[in-house]
């Protein structure tokens, strides 16, 4: 750490009134601050600069303790059609920003913010991209990240990143009434309204467009190799017109959607897409693809991982790799019945 000494000098106020008066852009201070620099650009060449690297090399460890110290949580709130992203420090966890949300919501009109960003006035801008590398650190659970929020309120969703799950999704007022519950008792510890909280969402989790859950990804049928990846038919066992648009959960239509995930030979993990084919009556098709974010490839790599080792008995690595090899070295895909 830097070794600084203090030089403490004593004047007579009227010398020193007298001298700023004559000095007029500068204080006493200042210029005396001029002097010392002066005197240390005077110093022999090789002596100024091994001390100015000395200096430099503590201040440049001095920051990175600091920030290796410091924690974050990260935000993108969708409020009357407007969006933004920013980052705390040290950063809140679930309890916190459910509580942010319910003050927010239930306050009087005059007492509340006009928008819920205003309630973070520390908050640092950042962009989208950031955004979705701190999603990926907060699923590394290094502590470096205590929480990742999404909150619409022209959806009223509130989405959190869960380390084991991915995203979770409630409606806001669920959220709302769930921290009421948890905080009304001001003699409940901290581990008491943790678990209160968590009791209260229980089971009433949503599906969210951009919010796929670990729950959503189950897997069906065998594991085909196509086209230098592995495909993964996923069931459709959840609201899939609120993941992705469509209008096939009624009996308006006979229309139906199969959604693949696919993991790429080559590259050795997850592609970046689900593609969908929506299957209409009629016998035709649309065909897209679905963007996964940080949270959602990853517990989608968890759940590959899982169904491989429960289909062929080997992990999705070791899996792959008879894929890489010569045609000739190739076995047949295992199946375990």
């Amino acid at each position: 750490m830097a070794d600084h000494v203090d030089i403490t000098l004593w004047i007579d106020r009227r010398w020193k009134d007298a001298i700023e008066k004559h000095l007029k852009d500068e204080t006493l201070q200042e210029h005396l601050e001029d002097v010392l620099d002066e005197l240390c650009n005077q110093l022999p060449e090789r002596e100024y600069e091994r001390i100015s690297a000395e200096i430099y090399a503590e201040d440049a460890a001095r920051r990175a303790e600091e920030e290796a110290a410091r924690t974050y949580a990260a935000y993108h709130v969708v409020e009357n059609g407007q969006e933004w992203y920013f980052k705390t420090s040290p950063g809140e966890e679930l309890l916190d920003t459910a509580e942010k949300l319910r003050g927010y919501v239930t306050g009087e009109r005059g007492t509340a913010p006009e928008m819920f960003i205003k309630l973070f006035a520390d908050g640092r801008p950042i962009t989208a991209e950031e955004y979705n590398a701190l999603t990926a650190l907060r699923m590394e659970n290094t502590g470096k990240v205590r929480g990742v929020f999404d909150l619409n309120f022209d959806k009223r969703e509130f989405s959190a990143v869960h380390i084991m799950d991915g995203w979770q999704t409630w409606a806001m007022r669920d959220v709302s009434v769930a921290v009421y519950h948890a905080t009304r008792s001001q003699f409940a510890s901290s581990d008491d309204q943790w678990r209160k909280l968590l009791d209260h969402l229980s089971g009433k989790e949503i599906t969210s467009a951009g919010h796929l859950s670990a729950r959503i990804f189950s897997f069906g049928d065998e594991i085909i190799e196509m086209d230098g990846k592995l495909n993964f038919y996923v069931r459709t066992e959840f609201d899939v017109d609120a993941a992705f648009g469509t209008f096939v959960c009624t009996d308006e239509n006979d229309d139906w959607l199969n959604i693949y995930a696919n993991y790429d030979i080559a590259e050795d993990r997850p592609c970046d897409t689900l593609e969908l084919c929506l299957c209409k009556a009629n016998g035709t098709e649309e065909n897209w693809s679905y963007q996964l974010n940080a949270a959602e490839r990853e517990v989608l790599l968890r759940k590959m991982e899982e169904y491989c080792q429960q289909q062929t008995g080997m992990s999705l690595r070791d899996y792959a790799q008879q894929f890489r090899a010569e045609p000739e070295q190739r076995q047949g895909p295992v199946m375990k019945l």
